[in-house]
């Protein structure tokens, strides 16, 4: 794989965390899922996705714990998630053995790091997740003070392009009004919708101060991206965190 095919959180962890979040560029995938899809329940040909998966693992040097992800807030160890992939929508690893994975497509990768670099985690926030409390409850299953972790935004959908309804919005603004910062109203009832800022207040309230990235839009960058709300049938990316021993 070429550089191009992934790159690296900007953020300040530490020499032991290291990190991947690969784009649409690089597979085997064809059609509406060229090229790097990773994503075994979107449509494609098995074969495709698994010959993609095993590129990225060569840059990956110790086994991608996927999740099958189902838009809960249930955290669990990595390690128990690479046999099999157990229903979640975070991990978490403090052992080396295992890289936290998550997919996404337009919902919000977040990665977690320890700032001692012995406990790490992914976390896929999609609005529900993410108005139920994934994110504190990945925080949560890390085990170590909230103010000593920090966390990167991967690539999500970004605040232009995320038009919700008033149930979204009603889902984080009645149990925190600060959030209506987070939405512009666009009439009829509908809002765009600030993903990032969302996660970012979120994180802030949960103890995480030190936040990074939360700079991409999946929709508008259709060359590097995948985006569901934008094509509908499409490919995932993955974004992953491990400790490298």
């Amino acid at each position: 794989m070429s550089a191009g095919c992934f790159f690296t959180a900007d953020w300040d962890a530490p020499p032991s965390v290291k990190t991947l979040i690969t784009t649409r560029q690089g597979g085997v995938s064809e059609g509406v899922f060229a090229s790097l899809n990773l994503g075994l329940h979107v449509g494609d040909r098995p074969q495709h996705v698994l010959h993609n998966r095993a590129l990225v693992q060569q840059a990956v040097p110790v086994p991608m714990a996927y999740l099958n992800q189902t838009h809960s807030t249930d955290v669990v160890r990595a390690a128990d998630s690479i046999a099999q992939p157990q229903n979640a929508d975070a991990s978490w690893d403090d052992t080396g053995k295992a890289a936290c994975t998550v997919m996404t497509a337009d919902c919000l990768p977040v990665l977690f790091c320890h700032q001692s670099g012995n406990v790490v985690a992914a976390a896929h926030a999609g609005w529900r997740g993410l108005a139920g409390g994934i994110l504190q409850n990945t925080v949560r299953a890390m085990g170590v003070p909230a103010h000593e972790i920090m966390a990167y935004l991967a690539p999500a959908i970004g605040a232009e392009s995320f038009e919700v309804g008033g149930d979204v919005q009603a889902a984080f603004c009645a149990p925190n009004p600060a959030a209506q910062s987070c939405f512009a109203p666009l009439g009829n009832g509908k809002y765009l919708a600030d993903i990032y800022g969302l996660a970012h207040q979120i994180l802030q309230q949960a103890g995480v101060s030190r936040i990074y990235g939360g700079d991409f839009c999946t929709v508008k960058e259709s060359d590097r991206f995948f985006s569901y709300r934008r094509d509908g049938q499409t490919g995932r990316m993955a974004s992953a965190v491990w400790i490298e021993r």
